[in-house]
């Protein structure tokens, strides 16, 4: 699945709602899950971190929706198969 569709899933699934809590609102909830991803990282707890991981990129994909960006373009955009700092691949920034 890409991005995009990904995206798209995610907008039919609950774009009604994300939209009315709004961009703050829906940013409060990825932060909230962030902060429970860090918690499962701590702990070591292999199912905890894929249900987190899958839980930071929804609420991600989300908010790109309530504020209309398309997370899959400003991602290529960005990146384009390249560090966008130094432009190397493998990046060649100092750390």
């Amino acid at each position: 699945m890409r991005i995009r569709e990904f995206q798209d899933m995610m907008r039919r699934i609950y774009f009604h709602r994300d939209s009315e809590r709004g961009a703050t609102g829906t940013f409060s909830w990825l932060v909230d899950e962030v902060e429970e991803l860090g918690a499962a990282i701590k702990e070591r707890d292999r199912k905890a971190l894929e249900e987190e991981f899958a839980d930071v990129l929804a609420w991600l994909t989300s908010l790109a929706n309530v504020v209309d960006i398309d997370l899959e373009g400003a991602t290529i955009k960005k990146y384009d198969n390249k560090c966008p700092k130094c432009r190397q691949v493998p990046c060649s920034c100092p750390t």
